[in-house]
């Protein structure tokens, strides 16, 4: 607030055990400080962004069940916040279990209130994106040169790469006004700075122009 923000997130898990290493609290305690956390920030005119993690698998205790997923999505939908992002963690969902995962979210949030954020662990972000996208979700999160992970996800890569989205959605006839390859030119750039290399196939496919 002193700080004159614009938004900022609050965070849950639809496992019990991820919620506990990741935020040091549980489902419900995290459900609580979120409420205290929107309540505040909504007085201020600072807007709200939710975040539900692990909703189609945890590193540890496996499969999710979307009624979970849903319950907690409503909870935020609930305390005001102007967005609700469901993610996929450990980027073990396929189009057939986050098509599951969103039938059951979309009983009681609307699309128009939620974003998907799919980790690219299994070469399956993509394919989710465009069931999310038939069902109605129009906004997605990724990462530039697929950077990222999880510190208490041991194994998971990063969140979908931002210029294999583009890419995709170009190809979709999806207009997002992003010139895809100035995004590469800064995938190359950041990738030099940190001395890794692009997890985008497009980045790796497409040389950096000048």
């Amino acid at each position: 607030i002193d700080c004159n923000v614009k938004a900022v997130a609050v965070f849950t898990a639809a496992s019990e055990t991820f919620t506990r290493k990741n935020t040091n609290c549980t489902i419900e305690e995290s459900i609580m400080k979120a409420k205290e956390v929107a309540k505040v920030a909504i007085n201020k005119d600072i807007k709200v962004r939710g975040y539900v993690s692990c909703v189609v698998g945890c590193p540890y205790e496996g499969p999710i069940n979307p009624q979970k997923v849903a319950e907690l999505a409503k909870n935020l939908y609930d305390m005001q916040c102007y967005e609700i992002s469901l993610g996929d963690t450990i980027g073990v969902g396929t189009p057939g279990s986050v098509a599951r995962m969103l039938e059951e979210v979309l009983k009681s949030v609307p699309a128009n209130k939620l974003a998907v954020h799919f980790h690219d662990t299994f070469g399956q972000a993509l394919a989710n994106i465009v069931i999310a996208l038939q069902m109605g979700i129009t906004v997605v999160d990724s990462s530039v040169a697929g950077l990222g992970g999880c510190p208490y996800a041991k194994g998971a890569s990063g969140n979908v790469a931002t210029e294999d989205l583009i890419y995709m959605l170009d190809g979709m006839g999806i207009s997002t006004g992003v010139n895809l390859h100035k995004l590469v030119n800064v995938s190359h750039y950041i990738c030099e700075q940190l001395g890794k290399q692009p997890q985008s196939r497009v980045a790796r496919a497409l040389p950096k122009l000048p």
